[in-house]
């Protein structure tokens, strides 16, 4: 199926030269030029592409340098030794310096002729592929058109085999090939879609987006994992907001997050929207702001209007409060575990944040206290500051516990007198401890 596909393509190269494109050796990693130099001066074809052409083409500063090679992973290990080679699926070269990595991967072909490693499922998947082929063939094999720009360090051109380059100019995104051949070969090339889009500000292509709404249930075929670490790129990039979006308009945050997507169209109010933007918005403003972003607060995020919904079940069927909220926070985890593999490093956590709500109503003073020393809450309390987004009557609690941060004694001791005046009036100020002395014993019964 792929390489029918892919075979009837028909390239035509177009090299923008130097002067006509801004791609310059001062954005590329000094890592990723001696890669490149290496591999030319060893006799082998070296472009950069990807992700870093299309990233300086638009005024980026990309983090991530890939290289194409007509070299095979054998042969580039042979000529780095610190190299390591990795994949089943894709075979690929890492080059290590340091922390950072480049990667080469071998041109790969369109036909597998049976020389070579191919394999589909039933479906059309591609699990397995490292057939190696030339140039032209492997800028058909990519995703994008924007994906598939190559930048030659021997005259410093960029090489464009399937329109890429007009595209980037056009802030389109435009799958090569296919689109529903290709989203059966990968379904997580429709979350890449909408990333794309989201972090560069462009559209997606009409032909190219047309499929994703019908094939998005296509995401439960992708592995656990590779969609936790999807989600990771999707929402912890700077572009959460727009990513979010993006998945609602093509009809996938269903597919992804299909809980909460119920229980977002079932708040007729929208306040659990207003509540998930105003947080993503918070997240894209960290990252900006170069400040730590937690994904067990982001899942916490994402996760609420599922768990809210669960909760408000369990309530209506006369569970109680603290055992609902419970049973609420384990069925939400498991239920999206069999879509994405949330670590428990993250989970519990996450499930911690929710729980702690319900106690920021407490005001008893050795409550007050345990609560302020608890490990998750500063990030219990910025969750409770996010509710008020979407609804006022959270005000309260959020000024106290604020007060409760700067003058931990004070209110601590406010809170003790305003219970010590809760005995008769004018009464002995010992009969309010009579009380509690009381209470910690057996229960006394009514009446």
């Amino acid at each position: 199926m792929q390489s029918d596909n892919l075979s009837s393509i028909q390239t035509s190269l177009r090299v923008i030269p130097r002067d006509q494109h801004n791609v310059s050796r001062k954005e590329i990693s000094p890592n990723a030029l001696r890669v490149l130099y290496r591999l030319r001066d060893s006799g082998f074809g070296a472009y950069l592409v990807g992700g870093a052409v299309r990233d300086i083409l638009v005024g980026g500063h990309p983090k991530d340098f890939d290289v194409a090679t007509d070299a095979t992973p054998e042969q580039v290990k042979g000529l780095f030794r610190n190299c390591r080679l990795i994949g089943r699926r894709f075979r690929l070269a890492h080059v290590v310096y340091g922390r950072e990595i480049i990667e080469v991967a071998t041109f790969r072909a369109n036909i597998d002729d049976g020389s070579g490693d191919r394999e589909t499922d039933t479906g059309g998947r591609l699990v397995r592929d490292n057939v190696y082929g030339s140039i032209e063939d492997d800028a058909v094999r990519r995703d994008f058109t924007a994906n598939a720009l190559y930048y030659a360090v021997e005259d410093f051109s960029v090489r464009d085999y399937v329109g890429g380059f007009e595209d980037v100019q056009n802030r389109l995104m435009r799958l090569i090939g296919d689109p529903v051949t290709r989203y059966r070969e990968d379904p997580v090339r429709m979350l890449r879609a909408v990333r794309l889009a989201a972090k560069l500000d462009f559209e997606i292509e009409a032909a190219t987006a047309a499929p994703i709404p019908q094939l998005a249930p296509l995401l439960a075929e992708a592995a656990p994992a590779r969609l936790f670490e999807e989600c990771l790129k999707l929402f912890l990039s700077g572009h959460a907001v727009q990513s979010f979006l993006g998945l609602e308009r093509y009809g996938l945050l269903g597919a992804l997050l299909p809980e909460s997507a119920k229980a977002l169209k079932s708040n007729r109010s929208g306040a659990l929207r207003r509540m998930l933007l105003e947080g993503l918005k918070g997240t894209d403003t960290r990252v900006a702001n170069d400040e730590p972003v937690s994904p067990a607060f982001l899942f916490a995020l994402l996760l609420w209007p599922a768990y809210c919904r669960e909760l408000m079940s369990l309530q209506a069927q006369g569970t109680h409060t603290v055992e609902a909220q419970r049973r609420a926070a384990d069925r939400v985890t498991l239920h999206q575990l069999s879509m994405i593999a949330l670590p428990r490093r993250f989970s519990l956590p996450m499930q911690e944040i929710w729980l702690l709500q319900s106690r920021f109503q407490q005001r008893q003073r050795k409550r007050v206290m345990r609560l302020l020393s608890h490990p998750r809450f500063r990030a219990a309390f910025d969750f409770l500051c996010l509710r008020t987004a979407a609804s006022e009557e959270h005000m309260a609690d959020v000024e106290f516990w604020f007060e409760a941060q700067q003058h931990p004694d004070a209110i601590a001791h406010q809170e003790a007198n305003q219970h010590s005046d809760d005995g008769e009036e004018g009464g002995d100020e010992r009969a309010p401890r009579k009380r509690r002395r009381r209470r910690r014993g057996a229960p006394v019964a009514e009446g």
